[in-house]
């Protein structure tokens, strides 16, 4: 990890943090304040962020690339909850909040580039900033919402339906994440889901 101030591309990696969606509103003032804050990091495919189970947790803004929220079971099965690319973010701020361990972890699914800062820190920063807090409070609400309604779905609808329902709720990302990821996503098969991809034509 590099600090912003400190990266060879610095300038680059501003222009990206400012089109997050998290830190749009953002003024002069804020950014000065939070920039000193972040860390640069890189990952290659399939590296974790963060672990299930860690207590030290992280705010981590999507600049390159996906990640995706995954937990685990003790016999190593997975359950992929939610994906997020450039310009999203993901966050542990609820496990924080609450104080208990990370309920699941943060993956790499393609080469990643994020910047970083320890959720205390970044909690510290919301606390100066009412507004941002509260914003910010609704996100994690509303992909905690998203998450629980993907969920209910895998359960509620057939495997078309599903397939159907991500391409309708997630336009932008049915055609990069890779088939394996996807499938396990909406708890297929990667040969399922490719009969089904041809039969709706969109291979």
């Amino acid at each position: 990890m590099t600090a912003l101030a400190s990266h060879p591309q610095r300038n680059s990696i501003r222009l990206l943090l400012r089109q997050n969606q998290a830190l749009q509103s953002m003024d002069a003032s804020q950014w000065s304040e939070l920039e000193p804050l972040l860390t640069i990091a890189d990952y290659r495919k399939g590296d974790p962020l963060v672990r299930q189970g860690d207590e030290e947790m992280e705010q981590v803004f999507v600049l390159e690339g996906m990640v995706k929220r995954v937990v685990s079971n003790p016999q190593g099965r997975e359950m992929i909850l939610r994906f997020a690319a450039e310009g999203e973010m993901d966050t542990s701020y609820a496990a924080w909040r609450l104080r208990t361990p990370l309920p699941y972890s943060i993956v790499a699914v393609t080469k990643v580039r994020t910047a970083e800062m320890p959720l205390s820190l970044w909690a510290e920063f919301l606390e100066r900033h009412p507004e941002m807090k509260l914003s910010f409070e609704y996100e994690v609400m509303r992909l905690m919402s998203e998450v629980m309604a993907h969920t209910i779905t895998l359960h509620l609808l057939d495997a078309p339906g599903r397939l159907a329902r991500f391409q309708r709720k997630h336009p932008e990302l049915s055609g990069r994440i890779p088939k394996k990821e996807l499938a396990a996503y909406l708890n297929l098969t990667p040969e399922t889901l490719s009969r089904l991809k041809q039969k709706l034509g969109n291979d």
